[in-house]
């Protein structure tokens, strides 16, 4: 299976030591953004991001940023003096015995290989041809993965032209994975909360440390696109509204934002991802707010105290190595230049912070590339 090809800091400083590389200072708009200015990458302030209190962001001129559910411990049958007058069934599973989303394996059998999916923003049509070209899905669109396990790491609206089409389908290969005893999950992202709030709060104002602002305000400056808010329904928002802020698949911490704001929500993965739901079922406006605006914090692994931030979180929620989407390789990797009006040169997910840290979204709104590798990365 054809993979993409992983590269790191200690051997890519920035592209500009390759052979043939022109730096560049800027980059071409995709036609997506339809030439109108996003926040997102305007060196404006707005709501969407409070700089003043991000402390990972990096604040260069031009570029502004924008479980399964494990079953519960079995209860254990308190003793009685009488005998039970129904069938108990068979005994209660090992709490101790591993778990799976899927069917279990067979013996000798092991899990599937798994698979980490980088930020899409609506960009579907490259989605289904990189999936395709994995071959986790066939020509029209189905789950041909078997076994194997899949991990969106967020961001699925906004920016490009079709975030419903995204959703509509990471809703349809889920459900078609577990058929086929396979595993297909995502997790929310910052532009998740976004679009919720957009939805659900409007105009409705909230405080910032940017000035008040409102959840609708804030989306369209950030590249929400009215066609996607106009086919939200229902469903869309129920399935949204559950998908996990954090998980743990195969040693790997998965998260969407590189940042260590998740510690501020739970010392486990359960309590942040139960802090998270509760707050979408029961919070107000402003802690909306304040939650997206923590998960839109960046760029907390790069630099000399990366290592540190990437061993905090690793040692409070498990993992050996943590993999993310949110801030674009090309930020990332100090190569956005485009005076030639080139798309940055993205070879494949980007190994950082002494190999502790794994970046996937290869800047797909900026004409770089939509990553979906296989893990583990080297």
């Amino acid at each position: 299976m054809d993979q993409s090809a992983a590269f790191s800091h200690q051997d890519h400083a920035g592209y500009d030591d390759r052979p043939g590389y022109e730096e560049r200072t800027g980059y071409e708009e995709r036609p997506a953004y339809d030439g109108q200015e996003h926040a997102a990458y305007e060196g404006q302030e707005h709501a969407a991001y409070d700089g003043q209190d991000n402390s990972g962001y990096d604040d260069r001129a031009g570029y502004e940023p924008t479980l399964p559910d494990q079953p519960s411990p079995a209860l254990q049958l308190a003793g009685r003096d009488d005998p039970p007058t129904i069938e108990l069934g068979p005994p209660l599973p090992d709490p101790a015995a591993p778990t799976y989303p899927y069917p279990a394996p067979g013996p000798g059998e092991p899990p599937g290989p798994v698979y980490v999916v980088g930020d899409v923003h609506g960009y579907l049509e490259e989605l289904r041809a990189e999936l395709h070209h994995q071959g986790l899905i066939d020509a029209d669109g189905h789950w041909s993965a078997g076994r194997a396990r899949i991990w969106f790491l967020g961001d699925f609206t906004d920016r490009g032209p079709d975030g419903i089409g995204v959703i509509d389908l990471v809703m349809q290969l889920a459900a078609e994975a577990a058929a086929a005893g396979g595993y297909c999950r995502a997790l929310m992202g910052n532009h998740e909360l976004l679009f919720l709030g957009a939805a659900k709060y409007g105009d409705e104002p909230v405080q910032s440390t940017a000035g008040t602002a409102s959840f609708l305000a804030a989306w369209r400056l950030n590249g929400g696109q009215q066609n996607d808010l106009e086919r939200l329904e229902a469903h869309h928002i129920s399935w949204l509204s559950r998908l996990p802020a954090v998980a743990l698949e195969d040693d790997h911490l998965l998260l969407h934002s590189d940042t260590t704001a998740y510690l501020e929500y739970g010392e486990s993965i359960p309590d942040v991802n139960d802090a998270v739901h509760s707050l979408l079922a029961d919070g107000s406006v402003d802690e909306w707010w304040d939650c997206f605006r923590r998960f839109t914090k960046r760029f907390a692994f790069r630099g000399d105290a990366g290592p540190t931030a990437v061993h905090e979180l690793l040692d409070t929620y498990g993992g050996t190595r943590i993999v993310h989407g949110h801030s674009p390789i090309p930020y990332l990797t100090g190569a956005v230049h485009a005076d030639d009006g080139q798309p940055p040169h993205i070879p494949g997910p980007y190994v950082y912070a002494d190999d502790l840290a794994v970046a996937m979204d290869g800047g797909v709104t900026m004409e770089g590339r939509l990553l979906v590798a296989r893990l583990p990365i080297n």
